[in-house]
């Protein structure tokens, strides 16, 4: 079993040179430690101090100076247009306020498939269409901001729908 030394980040290799792929959805591509096997039958150990976010395109570096593609297993997703730059802030200020993982894609917010937060989405004049796509969301930092609820969302993914309204 070979060892991931380092990942090189998509856009930074040839990855034509790739000796094997793995396909991760976002939630496998979000990790410390892995075994995983490419198509072609490479086994390889994931073990970092600190967990990573793999993104679709990434190159993981082997202890042999092999390269593996990470490839984004598409996933149902919901992606979102706002009529403005200033409804599109407001509508990742919604999404953000609800502790949901999203992806930036030029001037379209990616979520995962949520049909209450769909029709929030909508109700707030979005226009909200359904596609299959590798989900690469946002890097997400730790926050405390009052609610009083624990997170763990690597092992319990969850959405929160409070009883108050921060909208006001």
């Amino acid at each position: 079993m070979h060892r991931v030394s380092r990942i090189i980040p998509t856009g930074g290799w040839d990855i034509a040179s790739a000796v094997d792929r793995v396909i991760l959805d976002a939630d496998d591509r979000q990790r410390r430690r892995i075994v995983l096997t490419g198509e072609s039958g490479t086994k390889l150990l994931l073990d970092f101090d600190k967990p990573v976010m793999l993104r679709d395109g990434d190159g993981l570096v082997l202890d042999d100076g092999s390269v593996v593609l990470v490839s984004g297993l598409p996933e149902p997703l919901a992606e979102i247009a706002a009529s403005s730059p200033r409804d599109f802030v407001r509508l990742a200020w919604h999404l953000g306020n609800r502790h949901t993982d999203v992806q930036i894609v030029g001037e379209r917010i990616r979520i995962r498939r949520d049909h209450v937060l769909e029709d929030m989405l909508r109700g707030l004049g979005a226009a909200v269409i359904a596609i299959e796509a590798p989900f690469d969301p946002q890097a997400t930092v730790p926050h405390a901001h009052g609610h009083g609820h624990g997170h763990a969302h690597r092992d319990h993914p969850h959405h929160h729908h409070h009883g108050h309204d921060h909208d006001r």
